[in-house]
Protein backbone atom coordinates (compact mmCIF):
# COMPACT_ATOMS: atom_id res chain seq x y z
CA UNK A 1 0.00 0.00 0.00
CA UNK A 2 2.85 2.37 -0.84
CA UNK A 3 0.86 4.94 -2.81
CA UNK A 4 3.99 7.02 -3.78
CA UNK A 5 5.95 4.20 -4.98
CA UNK A 6 2.88 2.71 -6.96
CA UNK A 7 2.17 6.65 -8.71
CA UNK A 8 6.13 6.81 -9.38
CA UNK A 9 5.99 3.37 -11.14
CA UNK A 10 2.79 4.47 -13.07
CA UNK A 11 4.23 8.10 -14.16
CA UNK A 12 7.39 6.91 -14.71
CA UNK A 13 9.27 5.15 -18.33
CA UNK A 14 10.02 2.23 -16.00
CA UNK A 15 7.16 0.28 -16.84
CA UNK A 16 6.31 0.78 -20.41
CA UNK A 17 3.98 -2.06 -21.07
CA UNK A 18 0.27 -1.06 -20.24
CA UNK A 19 -0.42 -4.79 -19.35
CA UNK A 20 2.17 -4.11 -16.36
CA UNK A 21 0.46 -0.51 -15.23
CA UNK A 22 -2.88 -2.54 -14.93
CA UNK A 23 -1.69 -4.87 -12.42
CA UNK A 24 -0.27 -2.02 -10.36
CA UNK A 25 -4.29 -1.45 -10.05
CA UNK A 26 -4.31 -4.39 -8.46
CA UNK A 27 -2.16 -3.39 -5.33
CA UNK A 28 -5.42 -2.81 -3.44
CA UNK A 29 -6.82 -6.99 -4.25
CA UNK A 30 -3.19 -8.27 -3.50
CA UNK A 31 -3.72 -6.21 0.05
CA UNK A 32 -7.43 -8.03 0.87
CA UNK A 33 -5.86 -11.01 -0.34
CA UNK A 34 -2.70 -11.20 1.85
CA UNK A 35 -4.64 -10.03 4.85
CA UNK A 36 -7.07 -13.31 4.57
CA UNK A 37 -4.53 -15.46 3.98
CA UNK A 38 -3.05 -13.74 7.32
CA UNK A 39 -6.43 -14.27 8.56
CA UNK A 40 -6.32 -18.43 7.57
CA UNK A 41 -3.43 -19.69 8.31
CA UNK A 42 -3.27 -17.96 12.05
CA UNK A 43 -6.88 -19.91 12.74
CA UNK A 44 -4.42 -23.23 12.06
CA UNK A 45 -1.72 -21.81 13.76
CA UNK A 46 -3.75 -20.99 16.95
CA UNK A 47 -5.12 -24.60 16.97
CA UNK A 48 -2.35 -25.62 17.15
CA UNK A 49 -0.71 -24.05 19.95
CA UNK A 50 -3.49 -25.10 21.90
CA UNK A 51 -3.49 -28.29 20.96
CA UNK A 52 -0.11 -28.55 21.70
CA UNK A 53 -0.78 -26.29 25.32
CA UNK A 54 -2.83 -29.52 26.06
CA UNK A 55 -0.08 -32.07 24.88
CA UNK A 56 2.80 -30.55 27.18
CA UNK A 57 0.65 -30.25 30.29
CA UNK A 58 -1.39 -34.01 30.03
CA UNK A 59 1.60 -35.93 28.59
CA UNK A 60 4.67 -33.83 30.12
CA UNK A 61 7.83 -36.25 29.64
CA UNK A 62 10.93 -35.81 31.95
CA UNK A 63 13.13 -36.73 29.20
CA UNK A 64 13.48 -33.70 27.13
CA UNK A 65 12.70 -31.62 29.57
CA UNK A 66 14.39 -28.56 27.76
CA UNK A 67 11.63 -29.44 25.12
CA UNK A 68 8.55 -29.67 27.15
CA UNK A 69 6.44 -25.95 27.78
CA UNK A 70 5.00 -27.01 30.96
CA UNK A 71 6.53 -27.23 34.16
CA UNK A 72 4.71 -30.56 35.39
CA UNK A 73 2.05 -33.04 34.63
CA UNK A 74 -1.05 -30.81 34.99
CA UNK A 75 -0.09 -27.50 34.76
CA UNK A 76 -2.72 -25.32 33.73
CA UNK A 77 -2.46 -24.73 30.22
CA UNK A 78 -4.17 -21.04 30.57
CA UNK A 79 -0.50 -20.39 32.74
CA UNK A 80 1.30 -21.32 29.48
CA UNK A 81 -0.95 -18.98 27.25
CA UNK A 82 -1.49 -15.99 29.63
CA UNK A 83 1.91 -16.20 32.16
CA UNK A 84 4.43 -16.47 28.81
CA UNK A 85 5.91 -14.17 26.26
CA UNK A 86 5.06 -16.23 23.15
CA UNK A 87 1.47 -16.74 24.75
CA UNK A 88 0.84 -13.78 25.58
CA UNK A 89 1.55 -11.83 22.57
CA UNK A 90 0.45 -14.33 20.67
CA UNK A 91 -3.06 -13.75 22.20
CA UNK A 92 -2.75 -9.83 22.23
CA UNK A 93 -2.24 -10.48 18.17
CA UNK A 94 -5.44 -12.32 17.95
CA UNK A 95 -7.52 -9.75 19.96
CA UNK A 96 -5.60 -6.75 17.09
CA UNK A 97 -6.41 -9.19 14.18
CA UNK A 98 -9.80 -9.87 14.91
CA UNK A 99 -10.24 -6.21 15.45
CA UNK A 100 -8.87 -5.38 12.07
CA UNK A 101 -10.61 -8.05 10.32
CA UNK A 102 -13.76 -7.17 11.57
CA UNK A 103 -13.51 -3.28 11.13
CA UNK A 104 -12.20 -4.01 7.28
CA UNK A 105 -16.11 -5.68 6.20
CA UNK A 106 -18.13 -3.42 4.01
CA UNK A 107 -21.00 -2.94 6.69
CA UNK A 108 -18.71 -1.35 9.08
CA UNK A 109 -16.45 0.80 6.34
CA UNK A 110 -19.79 2.34 4.99
CA UNK A 111 -21.58 3.30 8.56
CA UNK A 112 -19.05 4.15 10.54
CA UNK A 113 -15.21 4.57 8.09
CA UNK A 114 -13.85 6.13 11.71
CA UNK A 115 -13.70 2.54 13.55
CA UNK A 116 -11.76 0.99 9.92
CA UNK A 117 -9.40 3.67 10.06
CA UNK A 118 -8.59 3.60 13.23
CA UNK A 119 -8.49 0.00 13.93
CA UNK A 120 -6.23 -0.44 10.89
CA UNK A 121 -3.75 1.12 11.58
CA UNK A 122 -3.20 -1.15 14.92
CA UNK A 123 -0.82 -3.10 12.01
CA UNK A 124 2.08 -1.47 13.47
CA UNK A 125 0.94 -2.91 17.40
CA UNK A 126 0.77 -6.41 15.36
CA UNK A 127 4.12 -5.92 14.12
CA UNK A 128 5.84 -5.08 17.16
CA UNK A 129 3.69 -8.11 19.18
CA UNK A 130 4.97 -10.40 16.32
CA UNK A 131 8.47 -9.61 16.31
CA UNK A 132 8.30 -10.24 20.33
CA UNK A 133 6.50 -13.14 20.01
CA UNK A 134 9.26 -15.45 18.69
CA UNK A 135 11.46 -14.40 21.59
CA UNK A 136 10.50 -16.30 24.24
CA UNK A 137 12.50 -19.48 22.46
CA UNK A 138 9.73 -21.89 22.57
CA UNK A 139 11.01 -23.66 18.89
CA UNK A 140 14.29 -25.11 19.80
CA UNK A 141 16.61 -27.15 17.30
CA UNK A 142 18.90 -30.16 18.76
CA UNK A 143 22.69 -28.99 18.54
CA UNK A 144 24.83 -32.34 18.88
CA UNK A 145 22.60 -34.92 16.53
CA UNK A 146 25.91 -36.16 15.42
CA UNK A 147 26.66 -37.32 19.11
CA UNK A 148 22.99 -38.07 20.24
CA UNK A 149 20.94 -38.97 16.80
CA UNK A 150 17.51 -39.45 16.80
CA UNK A 151 16.08 -42.88 18.11
CA UNK A 152 19.42 -43.31 19.71
CA UNK A 153 19.84 -45.54 23.43
CA UNK A 154 20.56 -43.60 26.27
CA UNK A 155 22.86 -46.56 28.70
CA UNK A 156 23.08 -43.65 31.84
CA UNK A 157 19.02 -43.60 31.94
CA UNK A 158 17.23 -46.73 32.79
CA UNK A 159 14.32 -47.48 31.16
CA UNK A 160 10.48 -48.66 32.69
CA UNK A 161 9.89 -52.55 32.39
CA UNK A 162 6.70 -51.32 30.60
CA UNK A 163 8.41 -48.85 28.36
CA UNK A 164 7.54 -49.54 24.64
CA UNK A 165 11.09 -48.67 23.49
CA UNK A 166 12.88 -50.86 25.30
CA UNK A 167 10.25 -53.93 24.09
CA UNK A 168 11.23 -52.45 20.73
CA UNK A 169 15.03 -52.66 21.17
CA UNK A 170 14.88 -56.27 22.50
CA UNK A 171 13.16 -57.44 20.16
CA UNK A 172 15.03 -55.76 17.08
CA UNK A 173 18.14 -56.85 18.65
CA UNK A 174 16.84 -60.70 18.84
CA UNK A 175 15.81 -60.11 15.53
CA UNK A 176 19.09 -58.94 13.98
CA UNK A 177 21.81 -60.51 16.19
CA UNK A 178 25.21 -61.87 14.12
CA UNK A 179 25.33 -65.64 13.57
CA UNK A 180 28.55 -67.01 14.38
CA UNK A 181 31.12 -67.75 11.20
CA UNK A 182 31.82 -71.57 11.04
CA UNK A 183 34.94 -71.01 9.95
CA UNK A 184 36.18 -69.23 13.29
CA UNK A 185 34.97 -66.62 15.32
CA UNK A 186 34.94 -63.24 13.89
CA UNK A 187 35.10 -59.99 16.06
CA UNK A 188 32.37 -57.76 15.26
CA UNK A 189 30.98 -54.93 17.45
CA UNK A 190 27.40 -54.97 18.67
CA UNK A 191 24.64 -53.61 16.78
CA UNK A 192 23.74 -51.44 19.93
CA UNK A 193 26.96 -49.34 19.78
CA UNK A 194 26.95 -48.39 16.01
CA UNK A 195 22.85 -47.94 15.47
CA UNK A 196 21.30 -47.09 18.64
CA UNK A 197 23.76 -46.57 21.38
CA UNK A 198 24.17 -42.51 22.42
CA UNK A 199 27.93 -41.04 23.16
CA UNK A 200 25.82 -38.19 25.02
CA UNK A 201 23.06 -36.43 26.17
CA UNK A 202 20.80 -34.18 23.64
CA UNK A 203 21.38 -30.98 23.57
CA UNK A 204 18.82 -28.13 22.58
CA UNK A 205 18.90 -24.49 21.84
CA UNK A 206 16.48 -22.03 21.16
CA UNK A 207 16.21 -21.16 17.30
CA UNK A 208 17.41 -17.05 16.69
CA UNK A 209 14.68 -14.93 15.78
CA UNK A 210 14.28 -14.08 12.25
CA UNK A 211 10.46 -13.00 11.76
CA UNK A 212 12.48 -9.36 11.74
CA UNK A 213 14.47 -10.68 8.77
CA UNK A 214 10.97 -11.22 6.86
CA UNK A 215 9.38 -7.87 8.31
CA UNK A 216 11.95 -5.61 8.34
CA UNK A 217 12.28 -4.25 4.73
CA UNK A 218 8.23 -3.83 4.09
CA UNK A 219 7.97 -1.96 6.94
CA UNK A 220 10.84 0.32 6.56
CA UNK A 221 9.84 0.89 2.99
CA UNK A 222 6.70 1.71 4.08
CA UNK A 223 7.82 4.24 7.04
CA UNK A 224 9.81 5.67 4.48
CA UNK A 225 6.72 6.42 2.62
CA UNK A 226 4.63 7.85 5.43
CA UNK A 227 7.35 10.15 6.54
CA UNK A 228 7.63 11.44 2.73
CA UNK A 229 4.32 11.97 2.56
CA UNK A 230 4.14 13.65 5.86
CA UNK A 231 6.55 16.12 5.12
CA UNK A 232 5.37 16.76 1.66
CA UNK A 233 1.65 17.60 3.01
CA UNK A 234 2.06 19.26 6.03
CA UNK A 235 4.89 21.30 4.79
CA UNK A 236 2.09 23.91 3.79
CA UNK A 237 -1.56 24.30 4.12
CA UNK A 238 -3.59 24.33 0.77
CA UNK A 239 -5.32 27.91 -0.22
CA UNK A 240 -8.89 27.09 -0.80
CA UNK A 241 -9.77 29.94 -3.69
CA UNK A 242 -13.25 28.88 -4.28
CA UNK A 243 -16.06 26.78 -2.30
CA UNK A 244 -18.97 25.94 -4.47
CA UNK A 245 -22.62 24.27 -2.96
CA UNK A 246 -23.87 22.12 -6.26
CA UNK A 247 -27.45 19.86 -5.54
CA UNK A 248 -27.66 16.54 -4.18
CA UNK A 249 -25.77 17.44 -1.33
CA UNK A 250 -22.24 17.74 -3.72
CA UNK A 251 -19.65 20.68 -2.34
CA UNK A 252 -17.11 21.51 -4.96
CA UNK A 253 -13.31 22.83 -3.72
CA UNK A 254 -10.80 24.67 -5.75
CA UNK A 255 -7.74 25.12 -4.15
CA UNK A 256 -4.19 26.29 -4.75
CA UNK A 257 -0.60 24.54 -3.62
CA UNK A 258 2.92 25.67 -4.90
CA UNK A 259 4.63 23.27 -7.11
CA UNK A 260 1.64 21.37 -7.09
CA UNK A 261 1.15 18.88 -10.65
CA UNK A 262 -1.29 16.40 -11.47
CA UNK A 263 -1.94 14.46 -14.20
CA UNK A 264 -5.74 13.75 -14.83
CA UNK A 265 -7.66 10.51 -13.36
CA UNK A 266 -5.46 10.82 -10.30
CA UNK A 267 -6.49 11.35 -7.13
CA UNK A 268 -5.39 13.49 -3.55
CA UNK A 269 -5.78 12.41 -0.07
CA UNK A 270 -7.33 15.53 2.11
CA UNK A 271 -6.37 16.05 5.82
CA UNK A 272 -8.07 18.37 7.70
CA UNK A 273 -6.90 18.81 11.41
CA UNK A 274 -10.08 20.44 12.68
CA UNK A 275 -12.40 17.92 11.70
CA UNK A 276 -10.16 14.69 12.80
CA UNK A 277 -6.55 14.73 13.92
CA UNK A 278 -6.08 11.65 12.63
CA UNK A 279 -8.37 10.54 9.93
CA UNK A 280 -8.26 11.56 6.30
CA UNK A 281 -9.93 10.64 3.37
CA UNK A 282 -9.58 10.26 -0.85
CA UNK A 283 -11.27 12.23 -3.84
CA UNK A 284 -10.61 12.13 -7.00
CA UNK A 285 -9.14 15.55 -8.87
CA UNK A 286 -12.00 16.88 -10.78
CA UNK A 287 -9.81 19.79 -12.41
CA UNK A 288 -5.95 19.45 -12.46
CA UNK A 289 -3.34 22.07 -12.45
CA UNK A 290 -1.74 23.25 -16.06
CA UNK A 291 1.38 25.09 -17.18
CA UNK A 292 -1.30 28.34 -17.36
CA UNK A 293 -3.27 27.44 -14.61
CA UNK A 294 -2.57 26.26 -11.16
CA UNK A 295 -5.62 25.85 -9.52
CA UNK A 296 -6.89 22.16 -8.98
CA UNK A 297 -10.06 21.22 -7.64
CA UNK A 298 -12.55 18.20 -6.54
CA UNK A 299 -15.89 17.37 -5.79
CA UNK A 300 -17.28 15.57 -2.57
CA UNK A 301 -20.68 13.46 -1.82
CA UNK A 302 -21.59 14.73 1.74
CA UNK A 303 -22.23 11.31 2.97
CA UNK A 304 -20.57 10.59 6.79
CA UNK A 305 -19.77 11.84 9.52
CA UNK A 306 -16.25 13.48 8.45
CA UNK A 307 -17.58 14.88 5.30
CA UNK A 308 -20.62 16.36 7.12
CA UNK A 309 -18.48 18.63 9.62
CA UNK A 310 -16.04 19.00 6.90
CA UNK A 311 -18.93 20.97 4.84
CA UNK A 312 -20.39 22.51 7.94
CA UNK A 313 -16.71 24.14 8.54
CA UNK A 314 -16.51 25.67 5.04
CA UNK A 315 -20.04 27.10 4.40
CA UNK A 316 -19.47 28.42 8.02
CA UNK A 317 -17.67 31.03 6.66
CA UNK A 318 -18.43 31.29 3.36
CA UNK A 319 -20.86 33.48 2.56
CA UNK A 320 -20.59 33.58 -1.94
CA UNK A 321 -20.64 30.52 -2.89
CA UNK A 322 -20.48 30.89 -6.50
CA UNK A 323 -17.49 33.33 -6.00
CA UNK A 324 -13.87 33.42 -5.65
CA UNK A 325 -12.71 34.15 -2.12
CA UNK A 326 -10.53 36.71 -1.24
CA UNK A 327 -7.51 36.23 -0.03
CA UNK A 328 -7.91 37.66 3.69
CA UNK A 329 -10.49 35.66 4.02
CA UNK A 330 -8.40 32.43 3.63
CA UNK A 331 -7.58 32.83 7.74
CA UNK A 332 -11.34 31.92 8.14
CA UNK A 333 -11.31 28.68 6.88
CA UNK A 334 -9.78 25.31 8.86
CA UNK A 335 -6.36 24.09 7.51
CA UNK A 336 -6.51 21.66 4.93
CA UNK A 337 -3.19 19.43 3.80
CA UNK A 338 -3.07 17.86 0.63
CA UNK A 339 -1.43 14.90 0.29
CA UNK A 340 -0.72 13.47 -3.32
CA UNK A 341 -1.35 12.96 -6.12
CA UNK A 342 -1.44 9.15 -6.32
CA UNK A 343 -2.09 6.98 -9.36
CA UNK A 344 -5.13 5.21 -10.72
CA UNK A 345 -6.74 3.58 -13.66
CA UNK A 346 -8.26 6.44 -15.21
CA UNK A 347 -4.67 7.97 -15.97
CA UNK A 348 -4.19 5.17 -18.80
CA UNK A 349 -7.98 6.34 -20.63
CA UNK A 350 -5.33 8.64 -23.00
CA UNK A 351 -3.19 5.37 -23.48
CA UNK A 352 -5.81 4.02 -25.73
CA UNK A 353 -7.09 5.26 -29.59
CA UNK A 354 -11.19 4.04 -28.25
CA UNK A 355 -11.87 4.63 -24.22
CA UNK A 356 -15.08 3.99 -23.23
CA UNK A 357 -16.23 5.95 -19.70
CA UNK A 358 -18.63 4.42 -17.56
CA UNK A 359 -20.04 6.67 -14.19
CA UNK A 360 -22.39 6.30 -11.70
CA UNK A 361 -23.78 9.43 -9.65
CA UNK A 362 -20.64 10.99 -8.11
CA UNK A 363 -18.57 8.46 -9.79
CA UNK A 364 -18.37 10.69 -12.69
CA UNK A 365 -15.42 12.69 -10.46
CA UNK A 366 -12.29 10.94 -12.41
CA UNK A 367 -13.86 11.57 -15.94
CA UNK A 368 -14.48 15.18 -14.92
CA UNK A 369 -10.95 16.00 -15.04
CA UNK A 370 -10.07 13.84 -18.57
CA UNK A 371 -12.89 16.20 -19.84
CA UNK A 372 -11.50 19.48 -18.33
CA UNK A 373 -7.92 17.68 -19.99
CA UNK A 374 -9.75 17.49 -23.25
CA UNK A 375 -11.26 20.74 -22.92
CA UNK A 376 -8.11 22.36 -23.16
CA UNK A 377 -5.77 20.54 -25.82
CA UNK A 378 -6.67 17.05 -26.92
CA UNK A 379 -4.22 16.76 -29.94
CA UNK A 380 -0.94 15.60 -27.84
CA UNK A 381 -2.94 12.56 -27.17
CA UNK A 382 -2.71 8.88 -28.39
CA UNK A 383 -7.29 9.19 -27.76
CA UNK A 384 -9.24 9.67 -30.93
CA UNK A 385 -12.57 8.61 -29.28
CA UNK A 386 -14.16 8.99 -26.24
CA UNK A 387 -17.86 7.09 -25.39
CA UNK A 388 -19.27 9.06 -21.77
CA UNK A 389 -21.86 7.10 -20.31
CA UNK A 390 -23.73 8.94 -16.98
CA UNK A 391 -26.54 7.20 -14.85
CA UNK A 392 -27.50 9.37 -12.20
CA UNK A 393 -31.02 9.09 -10.18
CA UNK A 394 -31.84 12.24 -9.92
CA UNK A 395 -31.55 14.87 -12.61
CA UNK A 396 -29.97 17.55 -10.41
CA UNK A 397 -27.31 15.74 -10.07
CA UNK A 398 -26.08 16.23 -13.94
CA UNK A 399 -25.47 20.08 -12.72
CA UNK A 400 -22.25 19.14 -11.66
CA UNK A 401 -20.58 19.08 -15.03
CA UNK A 402 -23.47 20.29 -16.97
CA UNK A 403 -21.63 23.18 -17.85
CA UNK A 404 -18.54 21.67 -18.84
CA UNK A 405 -20.14 18.56 -21.15
CA UNK A 406 -22.13 21.31 -22.88
CA UNK A 407 -18.33 23.35 -23.43
CA UNK A 408 -16.48 19.91 -24.67
CA UNK A 409 -19.63 19.70 -26.99
CA UNK A 410 -19.72 22.67 -28.55
CA UNK A 411 -15.53 22.83 -29.26
CA UNK A 412 -15.34 19.27 -31.00
CA UNK A 413 -18.23 21.03 -33.28
CA UNK A 414 -16.95 23.64 -33.93
CA UNK A 415 -13.34 21.86 -34.90
CA UNK A 416 -15.62 19.56 -37.21
CA UNK A 417 -15.34 16.70 -34.82
CA UNK A 418 -18.59 15.78 -33.81
CA UNK A 419 -17.49 11.67 -33.53
CA UNK A 420 -14.62 12.37 -30.75
CA UNK A 421 -17.08 12.76 -27.81
CA UNK A 422 -20.21 10.48 -27.65
CA UNK A 423 -22.12 12.01 -24.64
CA UNK A 424 -24.85 9.28 -23.09
CA UNK A 425 -26.58 10.55 -19.93
CA UNK A 426 -29.44 8.17 -18.43
CA UNK A 427 -31.67 8.75 -15.38
CA UNK A 428 -32.75 5.93 -13.77
CA UNK A 429 -35.44 7.55 -11.86
CA UNK A 430 -37.76 10.11 -12.46
CA UNK A 431 -39.85 12.58 -10.61
CA UNK A 432 -41.71 14.24 -13.42
CA UNK A 433 -38.86 16.15 -14.33
CA UNK A 434 -37.34 14.64 -17.57
CA UNK A 435 -34.92 17.55 -19.01
CA UNK A 436 -32.04 19.62 -17.39
CA UNK A 437 -33.51 22.76 -16.94
CA UNK A 438 -31.81 25.74 -18.82
CA UNK A 439 -31.87 27.42 -22.18
CA UNK A 440 -27.91 26.34 -22.56
CA UNK A 441 -28.50 23.08 -21.76
CA UNK A 442 -30.07 21.84 -24.79
CA UNK A 443 -27.40 20.19 -26.12
CA UNK A 444 -27.31 17.46 -23.01
CA UNK A 445 -30.96 17.40 -23.15
CA UNK A 446 -31.23 15.66 -26.64
CA UNK A 447 -29.06 12.84 -25.33
CA UNK A 448 -30.49 12.38 -22.22
CA UNK A 449 -32.36 8.81 -21.57
CA UNK A 450 -34.76 7.92 -19.72
CA UNK A 451 -34.03 4.43 -17.83
CA UNK A 452 -31.06 2.49 -17.51
CA UNK A 453 -28.41 1.38 -20.02
CA UNK A 454 -28.28 -1.23 -22.47
CA UNK A 455 -25.19 -2.49 -22.05
CA UNK A 456 -25.14 -5.09 -24.20
CA UNK A 457 -26.15 -3.44 -27.22
CA UNK A 458 -23.88 -0.52 -25.92
CA UNK A 459 -20.97 -2.70 -26.42
CA UNK A 460 -22.27 -4.51 -29.47
CA UNK A 461 -22.70 -1.25 -31.25
CA UNK A 462 -19.11 0.06 -30.16
CA UNK A 463 -17.69 -3.01 -31.11
CA UNK A 464 -19.07 -3.43 -34.37
CA UNK A 465 -18.48 1.12 -34.92
CA UNK A 466 -14.68 -0.17 -34.27
CA UNK A 467 -13.58 -3.23 -35.60
CA UNK A 468 -10.29 -4.92 -34.97
CA UNK A 469 -9.36 -2.18 -31.96
CA UNK A 470 -8.86 -2.40 -28.14
CA UNK A 471 -11.14 -0.70 -26.81
CA UNK A 472 -10.13 0.88 -22.97
CA UNK A 473 -13.10 0.14 -20.70
CA UNK A 474 -13.19 2.16 -17.25
CA UNK A 475 -15.64 2.27 -14.74
CA UNK A 476 -16.61 4.36 -11.66
CA UNK A 477 -19.66 3.66 -9.75
CA UNK A 478 -22.00 0.44 -8.36
CA UNK A 479 -20.58 -3.16 -8.25
CA UNK A 480 -23.70 -4.06 -9.94
CA UNK A 481 -22.66 -1.63 -13.11
CA UNK A 482 -18.96 -2.37 -12.64
CA UNK A 483 -19.68 -6.46 -12.85
CA UNK A 484 -22.04 -6.23 -15.81
CA UNK A 485 -19.44 -4.40 -17.74
CA UNK A 486 -16.60 -6.71 -16.37
CA UNK A 487 -18.33 -9.57 -18.00
CA UNK A 488 -19.09 -8.25 -21.29
CA UNK A 489 -15.54 -7.32 -21.46
CA UNK A 490 -14.40 -10.15 -21.50
CA UNK A 491 -16.64 -11.61 -23.54
CA UNK A 492 -15.70 -12.41 -27.81
CA UNK A 493 -17.76 -10.43 -30.23
CA UNK A 494 -17.55 -11.02 -33.66
CA UNK A 495 -16.18 -7.77 -34.85
CA UNK A 496 -12.85 -8.82 -32.93
CA UNK A 497 -12.68 -6.14 -31.10
CA UNK A 498 -10.80 -6.50 -27.77
CA UNK A 499 -11.92 -4.59 -24.38
CA UNK A 500 -9.74 -4.28 -21.89
CA UNK A 501 -11.31 -3.69 -18.23
CA UNK A 502 -10.83 -0.76 -15.82
CA UNK A 503 -12.47 -0.24 -12.62
CA UNK A 504 -11.07 2.76 -9.98
CA UNK A 505 -10.02 1.48 -6.46
CA UNK A 506 -8.36 3.67 -3.99
CA UNK A 507 -5.34 1.92 -3.13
Amino acid sequence: MCRSLLAFLRGSQKVASRKTRRLLDKSRTFHVTCGFTICIFSVIHVAAHLVNALNFSMNYSEEFLALNAASYRGEDPRKLLFATVPGLTGVLMVLVLFLMSTASTYSIRVSNYDIFWYTHNLFFVFYLLLMLHVSGGVLKYQTNLKEHPPGCFNPNVTLPEDNQFADGLDEFLSENAPEPFSGGSVEMEPVIQNSFVCTEEAKFQAHFPETWLWISGPLCLYCVERLYRYVRSSNKPVMITAVISHPCDVLEIRMMKKDFKARPGQYIILHCPSVSSLENHPFTLTLCPTPTKATFGIHLKVVGDWTERFRDMLLLHSRWDTEILPIFQQTLYPKLYVDGPFGSPFEESFNYEISLCVAGGIGVTPFASILNTLLDDWECYKLRRLYFIWVCREIQSFCWFADLLCKLHNKFWQENRPDFVNIQLYLSQTNGVQKIIGEKYQALNCRLFIGRPRWKLLFNEIAKCNRQKTVGVFCCGPNEISKVLHKLSNRSNPYGTRFEYNKESFS
